[in-house]
């Protein structure tokens, strides 16, 4: 079986797909980080959708359209409150809600950040972890998603989350 997960060093404002998902807070407020990024790329229209669409719960996952960027929908996944931290929960939901947005609306292609490991704190090792683990458990049902991009900003991050996927598969696989 060919996988559906997949990795990259880049921009995600740069990816061709269906979604981008942004590393958000509750408030919605596109600050610094992977949002400021598509702030900037994507134009004010992303930023008007979610001062319209703001707040939302902590875990929550909200749809924006994608502005001026390639994808056609902006994901944001709210890990933390503005100013805070993602914790392991907040990380968890927010992954597991932008894929349930995702499959509401049908798509076939979306690119995660490496969620909360900027500005919030995050221990990378641990999101890996976490998204993935959401990731794997959601192909696993039926699903619209037909790739699933991390696109990650630089080799560091990139091979923890490649490292991170292969234990998570070699334990499916030998279990």
């Amino acid at each position: 079986m060919i996988s559906r997960i997949h990795f990259l060093k880049g921009d995600i404002t740069a990816m061709d797909v269906d979604a981008v998902v942004n590393a958000a807070n509750t408030d919605l407020q596109l600050g610094a980080g992977v949002a400021g990024a598509i702030r900037s790329r994507g134009g004010p229209a992303i930023q008007e959708e979610c001062d319209r669409a703001g707040p939302i719960a902590l875990g929550g996952a909200a749809v924006t359209t994608g502005g001026r960027l390639k994808a056609l929908y902006v994901i944001h996944a709210a890990s933390m409150h503005l100013g805070g931290r993602t914790t392991a929960e907040s990380l968890r939901l927010a992954t597991h809600n932008s894929l349930l947005r995702a499959e509401e609306k049908g798509l076939k292609t979306i690119a995660f950040p490496a969620i909360g490991t900027g500005v919030a704190g995050f221990p990378i090792a641990d999101c890996a972890h976490i998204m993935l683990t959401e990731t794997i458990e959601h192909l696993k049902v039926r699903t619209s998603l037909e790739r699933i991009y991390f696109v990650l900003y630089d080799d560091a991050v990139l091979k923890t989350f490649e490292e991170v996927y292969h234990q998570l598969t070699a334990r499916t696989v030998s279990a």
